[in-house]
């Protein structure tokens, strides 16, 4: 698997990967209506450094990671993370998150928080708390999800 920053020769790919995960409405806290271009637009705003997983020529993974805050808080990354449904259980999102610790460190951060896990996302709980975050904040009820309802939010952080 390679992991690579991306093009604009991706952005097609990034939006197969994100689109349907948007328009699920199960994990991201977005509007499930947002076009392509709105999408792809918040995964590369400014700020955002963005990344591809690639096994044998396709992208079957994206991430971004951004600083969480600017000033005071401009030491803490934030990340967002997409598998290509077919493509989960294969150890990309891992992959991709051990990379993103290494681009983060690199770029000068000092951890790293995620401030809306979807706490219903169980295998996404469990690959941060296998990676090392803590739980340090839970929101009840903070996301509405299509098909459960009112779900907590998590908040998760770790050092790099």
């Amino acid at each position: 698997m390679l992991i690579r920053a991306a093009t604009a020769a991706d952005r097609a790919a990034i939006a197969e990967i994100i689109v349907p995960i948007i328009r699920a409405g199960e994990s991201y806290a977005l509007d499930r209506a947002m076009t392509a271009e709105q999408a792809l637009a918040y995964w590369f705003a400014p700020g955002n450094s963005v990344f591809v997983a690639e096994v044998e020529g396709r992208v079957l993974g994206s991430y971004y990671c951004r600083a969480n805050h600017a000033g005071g808080g401009g030491h803490v990354a934030n990340c967002g993370y997409a598998t290509q449904a077919q493509a989960t259980g294969r150890g990309i999102a891992r992959t991709m998150a051990l990379h993103s610790f290494d681009h983060a460190r690199a770029a000068g951060f000092r951890a790293m928080q995620f401030n809306f896990v979807v706490a219903s996302n169980v295998r996404a709980v469990w690959l941060w708390l296998s990676l090392g975050f803590e739980q340090v904040g839970r929101l009840p009820g903070a996301f509405e999800h299509p098909s459960l309802g009112e779900v907590d939010a998590l908040v998760l952080y770790r050092s790099l």
